[in-house]
């Protein structure tokens, strides 16, 4: 038992070898946001740096703003488009609120950080309603909002927290109701069904016109001017100096109307951000995600991996810590209440805990993963080992076996169908979970299932989901197959009778 733990610990390593050598390629690598501007501001220069022989790669919809400031701080990706507005209000704190790009350019420079001119467009904040109902309530600035306390307002989760976001906005306007948070996209479908009745739009957002929205005048221009700009590791200036002149030379070439025009083809008219971003570049599409089968089977090897990786680690520190707990009474109590405790803390957070750690990709959802799997084990072992009768362990010491003897040859056997099950139960938890690490750069199946949110797209969302299921039931199937063919013919029987 303990050369197997062995072994299964040094296949978990083996496999991290090379998703750690994935990074340390020349590739530039670029970040975006989850939300479709930024997806195709990054595949802009993708594509453009590409026509300029640049090695580059693209990790699209990596969450919020947060995480991909530490990423580009930390090295994890080379550059990503930001806003001005961001960088002032929610990302340095120590420039004046009307600092512009020079400024803004010095500031970064001493994080290591570059900065281009501006692309062309402003993509401030707004407000927005229905057009009839904010007909119908005469309202047309925020301001008129504060004699409406009955309104139903919901704001993207990232809104509803940034400095220049919601707390703000409701002391500037002094407005009386409460909001609600809620995935931008998923706000403007609420919108549309009357289920809200204000929420949050970027001022190039394609369903601005296509759900007939009235944009809420500014009355005390408390949103600041956003810039689109991409930022930069000033250290690509000597890894790839092509790609830096690449990004630069974007300046000044996306207006306002252009940028919301390509919205729309992707939100609206359904084609993809590669095309787009070609199209906008006059350059031949070359696709990053491939045809439909080659798509599945990278999404499949990344989360296999995910939950592959972390399952083993678990099992490899879990039923040890099993063993304590059932030898050691009261050790074992304060065991299955820390890691009860790792349970209680939400998933999503737990991944991006991670990052400061590990960075952003495999290695913090692995991590995550793995604190993930540890209560099932860890518990089931102990039940096994708790449950097994004294009169068969008075037995095997009647025999003169040495307690290690016994655990191994006895104890161990004996709990091995709680053992499985509880590994069971943590594989399966782990592929449900393991589609978040798509927030966060891993990959796999919560792809497909996050692209498909944010473009409101059902065969997308199936496409991460169907096989998330189908790998849940195969690994149920599998483990109770090993659960049949490790037990003793003489335990099954006993437990069939």
């Amino acid at each position: 038992m303990s050369r197997c733990l062995a072994m299964l610990a040094f296949a978990a390593l083996a496999a991290l070898v090379p998703l750690r050598a994935a990074h340390s390629t020349e590739t530039v690598v670029i970040g975006s946001k989850n939300f479709t501007e930024s997806v195709v501001l990054g595949e802009i220069a993708r594509l453009a740096a590409k026509e300029h022989g640049v090695a580059v790669e693209h990790r699209r919809g990596l969450g919020g703003t947060r995480i991909l400031w530490r990423a580009l701080l930390g090295g994890d990706i080379d550059a990503y488009p930001e806003y001005t507005g961001t960088l002032v209000h929610e990302l340095l704190h120590d420039v004046p609120s009307d600092a512009g790009i020079p400024l803004l350019r010095e500031r970064l420079k001493q994080l290591g950080i570059g900065i281009t001119a501006s692309l062309g467009f402003n993509d401030t904040y707004a407000i927005g309603m229905r057009e009839d109902e904010a007909r119908r309530l005469h309202i047309r600035g925020i301001s008129d909002l504060a004699g409406h306390p009955d309104l139903q307002l919901a704001f993207s989760n990232e809104f509803m927290n940034r400095a220049d976001g919601w707390p703000g906005l409701k002391a500037a306007y002094h407005l009386p109701m409460g909001a609600r948070g809620m995935d931008h996209d998923l706000a403007y479908r609420a919108l549309a069904s009357g289920a809200v009745d204000a929420i949050d739009l970027y001022s190039t957002d394609a369903e601005i016109a296509y759900y007939h929205l009235r944009v809420l005048k500014d009355d005390l221009h408390y949103f600041p001017r956003y810039e689109a700009v991409y930022l930069y590791r000033l250290d690509l200036e000597q890894r790839a100096p092509n790609f830096a002149a690449v990004l630069n030379r974007l300046e000044g070439s996306i207006d306002a109307q252009r940028m919301r025009a390509m919205n729309k083809a992707v939100k609206i008219d359904g084609k993809s951000e590669t095309s787009v971003a070609a199209n906008f570049l006059g350059v031949e599409a070359q696709p990053g995600s491939g045809a439909f089968w080659s798509r599945m089977a990278r999404y499949t090897a990344q989360h296999l991996a995910l939950v592959g990786i972390s399952l083993i680690l678990a099992i490899v520190l879990a039923v040890p810590l099993g063993v304590l707990a059932a030898r050691r009474r009261r050790l074992g109590q304060i065991v299955i209440a820390l890691t009860g405790i790792l349970q209680t803390v939400p998933s999503l957070a737990l991944f991006v805990f991670m990052i400061p750690l590990f960075g952003i990709g495999a290695e913090p959802a692995i991590a995550a993963l793995f604190l993930y799997s540890l209560l099932p084990i860890v518990r089931n072992t102990h039940a096994g080992l708790t449950g097994i009768q004294p009169s068969l362990l008075e037995s095997a010491a009647a025999l003169g076996l040495p307690p290690r003897v016994r655990l191994w040859r006895v104890e161990l056997p004996l709990a091995l169908r709680s053992i499985l099950a509880g590994i069971k139960i943590a594989a399966v938890i782990n592929v449900g979970t393991a589609t978040l690490g798509a927030l966060i750069g891993a990959g796999g199946y919560g792809q497909p299932i996050l692209t498909g949110i944010r473009l409101d797209s059902l065969p997308l969302i199936m496409e991460g989901a169907v096989p998330a299921a189908l790998l849940a039931l195969v690994m149920q199937g599998g483990f109770e197959l090993i659960e049949r063919a490790l037990t003793p013919r003489g335990l099954r029987l006993r437990a069939m009778s």
